[in-house]
């Protein structure tokens, strides 16, 4: 099989890259920058922008499949970045899906697609989109996730969407990079009354979901095809727990100190506003969504990803912890 992975270099799409190569399959990737790391592996690599859609229709071609990861995450920045790299550039991708003939299309989207704020206990997919955003990522990439279910069409293109929660694992230069820098700058406090649970999932697990998604496509459509997934560890756990054994892993200060969620959001809210106001580039230190996210509850049932996909864990929490452990204990 022939598979077309866009953003090859990244946390996920990497892990994606080594598993789809693990197994056999020839892999082409897409992104912005230059990374002879990728091409290194034996990946055919094709550098440019998918916001380009002259570019994206002439390299999205001669695949069987497209995993779609590349996207602009955050919680800050200019709107019109978000939607042109996480909605118009997917609508690029699905244009030349149709324009060259490929039949298969997975699409990485996020949970926060359907988060308001509010807490999410065993949230299946059957919960609307919210009706207001806290920021422009989940805004954008809801629109780029309907745009790829509503072009799931048997017999021509087969496309579905995931979302995994909270992708961390031992290189992992995003989620837990972030917790440790704010640990060991003392930044980090306990949003609420930290009994708030939440999901995670191990960026193997993550990354095997894809692959899930692409065989159930070939396999399944008329049952996989069309929908969204939230993938996890099947494992919900309290989040300051989590957060304080990622801490102690890392030999940072484990957070003790408490803030209250509505003194934390309201914070935000004003943040956010005086940076709008002076026209500040940088990410202020607190958003509403970040203290949401770091007081509410959120996790999901992932019964449809494993009945639908037949996704399954590979890597149990505790063996993503001892991996973690290991691997920080020996640099």
């Amino acid at each position: 099989m022939r598979v077309l992975v866009t953003g090859p270099a990244g946390f996920l799409g990497g892990e994606i890259v080594d598993q789809l190569l693990e197994r056999g399959d020839e892999v082409v990737g897409v992104s912005r920058g230059s990374y002879p790391d990728v091409v290194a592996k034996g990946v055919d690599y094709r550098q440019g922008d998918l916001t380009d859609k002259a570019f994206t229709l002439e390299a999205i071609r001669d695949v069987d499949v497209v995993v779609h990861t590349a996207a602009i995450a955050g919680v800050w920045g200019p709107d019109e970045q978000f939607e042109r790299i996480n909605t118009s550039a997917t609508e690029h991708v699905i244009e030349a899906c149709r324009s060259n003939g490929i039949k298969r299309l997975v699409f990485t989207s996020s949970p926060s697609v359907t988060f308001d704020g509010e807490d999410q206990c065993e949230l299946d997919e059957s919960a609307p989109y919210p009706e207001r955003w806290l920021c422009a990522y989940p805004r954008t990439k809801a629109a780029a996730e309907q745009s790829v279910l509503a072009s799931h069409q048997l017999g021509h293109l087969h496309t579905c969407a995931l979302r995994p929660h909270l992708v961390w694992g031992e290189d992992d230069p995003h989620l837990l990079a972030r917790v440790i820098d704010r640990a060991k700058a003392g930044q980090l406090k306990i949003v609420g009354d930290g009994k708030n649970l939440i999901d995670t999932v191990h960026v193997i697990n993550a990354a095997a979901a894809h692959l899930d998604a692409i065989d159930a496509l070939d396999r399944q459509p008329e049952i996989a095809g069309g929908r969204a997934y939230f993938i996890a560890q099947d494992e919900p756990v309290n989040c300051w727990h989590w957060i304080g054994t990622i801490c102690e892993a890392a030999g940072v200060p484990v957070p003790r100190k408490r803030v209250p969620y509505r003194v934390a959001y309201s914070v935000g809210a004003m943040l956010e506003m005086t940076y709008q106001v002076l026209g500040r580039q940088a990410e202020p230190p607190m958003t509403r969504f970040v203290a949401a996210q770091l007081a509410k509850h959120h996790y999901f049932d992932i019964t449809a990803a494993k009945e639908r996909l037949g996704y399954r864990v590979r890597i149990s929490m505790a063996e993503g912890l001892q991996r973690l452990r290991d691997a920080w204990a020996a640099r």
